[in-house]
């Protein structure tokens, strides 16, 4: 009966801690998000980060699983999401300093106005605070169970003699905490349970600090698991681990001259159990903050990235460790962002080969070839972001600016291809459609100079020449010209009652506007260029002979 007692109480716990943690993520979870991937600009702005997001989640599990997330999609580095772990850890020892004072008058309060709020409430928000307040109170009242049935334990002869064999093997107490851990989700709940049982005198020092040990490690096992299969995901919670093992056996080896100390600074024995749990983790940042980067580096090599076989998605050039050199950094995305510009220009070729022969495998293959320019987008896009949160020199600014708009553009060419252009070639084979040798050429002779001017862009974007920027921004307007005589050549082949003519009109006159549309984004590169030089003007409107008057007047004045 008293381990039923205990276990029911310890569910409490979980059930009070899983209720501030769910009431907190769906009140200010997005917030909570956007201030780590604010705070995540230095190894010591990251455990503060993860420290405060933790005290506000009272799990560290959660706030790892959050960074091992953003270092999944390559928001953040190795090294950073060590650093939010290490601060996630030290969040989870001070939430437990704050429950070890006797609290528990406060319980029925909170869990009355909390059922009060929630009951009265009409927005969600109110609601979600609420279900935390009242997760706070069943916390509480929890330890106060945990406490009463403490004393039942230290008078149960079986109970006693069990305990005081497990005090006598240290390392195999700990892992029964870690196993504890692991099966609660919650590494806080063992702690806070440890105390409550100390406090009673339900077990000893020597046991209550190898329980701290192991459930430290066990809570450190709980997000390797959750990461997935990702080795980015999992890279940090495996560092935890070894540091957290690594500390822990030093510990426990250590545990004769620690005992001591605990008793100098508190001979109260819950405080001992959370003054060390607080030491514990305050050395593993003190420890391991300043080796983050060699640490990183190991991970790296013991669960490395493992790119599937022809992944073409996967960047080749963002080197995370660029980040903190902007300016390699920024001339990285660019060179990605030129193997984007190579898979569209391998695109458009299968294009015209897909019109030209109604083949359906190639315009499959055109279509995967846009989710590799959208992956390759998204990864750059982000990976530039990242650089834009260090201090930027103007040029360097103007650079991520420029790297920002080039491969936008390139997105937007991929899904003109594979959803306008594949769609009308699509159309074009189920009907059975054919283009007359004329029109055909015209699509041709179009798709070729578009082909020039991608090669062309590509150019200017990489050296910012000034003379090749004013080459491309003219091809706009021949490109134009192009489309004007391609579309007038089709209308004279209407009015002459063309059989294939009529029956691709549509088709012919959407696919060189297509093209029209490709070319604008291909020659969008060379106005920033331009600008900077002084040879745009403002306005392509021709200006009035009463403006050109008063122009002049003022000119005189």
């Amino acid at each position: 009966m008293v381990l039923i007692n205990l276990l029911g109480a310890a569910a409490l716990l979980l059930w009070g801690l899983r209720m501030v943690r769910t009431g907190v993520m769906r009140a200010y979870g997005a917030a909570l998000r956007r201030s780590m991937g604010n705070a995540l600009g230095n190894r010591f702005a990251a455990l503060g980060a993860g420290l405060g997001i933790t005290l506000a989640l009272q799990s560290s599990t959660a706030t790892t699983l959050m960074a091992s997330s953003m270092a999944s999609r390559k928001l953040v580095t190795d090294a950073t999401v060590l650093a939010v772990i290490l601060g996630a850890d030290i969040g989870s020892s001070l939430v437990a300093q704050v429950l070890s004072f006797d609290l528990s008058w406060l319980s029925p309060v909170l869990i009355l106005l909390g059922v009060i709020g929630f009951m009265s409430g009409q927005a969600t928000r109110l609601q979600d605070i609420s279900r935390t307040i009242v997760g706070v109170g069943l916390m509480l009242l929890a330890l106060r169970l945990i406490g009463s049935v403490a004393g039942s334990i230290r008078a149960s002869e079986t109970m006693h003699t069990l305990l005081v064999s497990l005090g006598g093997e240290p390392f195999l107490a700990a892992a029964v905490a870690a196993g504890l851990a692991l099966l609660s989700s919650s590494s806080l709940a063992v702690v806070l349970l440890t105390m409550s049982l100390a406090a009673q005198s339900a077990i000893s020092p020597a046991l209550a600090v190898a329980l701290v040990v192991g459930a430290n490690v066990g809570g450190a096992l709980l997000p390797f698991f959750a990461a997935g299969a990702d080795p980015a995901a999992r890279r940090g919670p495996l560092g935890n681990i070894l540091f957290r093992g690594t500390l822990g056996v030093a510990a426990l080896l250590a545990l004769p001259w620690i005992l001591p100390e605990l008793a100098l600074l508190d001979d109260a024995p819950a405080r001992q159990v959370v003054n060390f749990h607080t030491a514990f983790n305050l050395a593993l940042a003190i420890v391991f903050l300043p080796l983050l980067r060699p640490a990183a580096a190991l991970l790296n090599k013991v669960m490395p990235d493992k790119p599937e076989p022809g992944d073409e998605g996967r960047p080749r050039y963002l080197d995370p460790n660029a980040l903190e050199t902007p300016s390699v950094a920024i001339a990285s995305a660019a060179r990605e962002t030129m193997r984007q510009g190579d898979v569209i220009g391998a695109m458009l070729r299968k294009t015209l080969d897909v019109f030209r022969n109604d083949d359906r495998k190639l315009l499959k293959d055109v279509e995967r070839m846009d989710d590799t320019v959208d992956r390759l987008h998204e990864a750059i896009k982000h990976y530039v972001i990242r650089v834009s949160r260090e201090q930027l020199d103007d040029t360097d600014s103007r650079r991520t600016i420029d790297v920002l708009t080039f491969t936008t553009n390139l997105e937007h060419i991929g899904d003109i291809i594979d959803k306008n252009l594949m769609e009308l070639a699509s159309k074009k084979i189920k009907h059975n459609l054919r283009f007359s040798d004329e029109g055909f050429a015209e699509i041709a002779r179009m798709h070729e100079r578009l082909s020039d001017n991608l090669a062309l862009a590509l150019n200017v974007f990489m050296s910012g020449d000034l003379r090749m920027a004013r080459q491309l921004l003219g091809e706009k307007i021949r490109f134009r010209e192009l489309e004007r005589q391609a579309s007038e050549s089709h209308i004279d082949r209407l009015a002459s009652g063309r059989p294939e003519t009529l029956a691709t009109s549509s088709l012919h006159l959407d696919v060189i506007r297509d093209l029209k549309r490709i070319n604008s984004h291909l020659t969008s590169v060379a106005y920033p260029i331009l600008d900077a030089a002084g040879e745009l003007s403002q306005t392509r409107l021709k200006k009035t002979g009463q403006e050109r008057n008063g122009e002049d007047k003022n000119g005189d004045e």
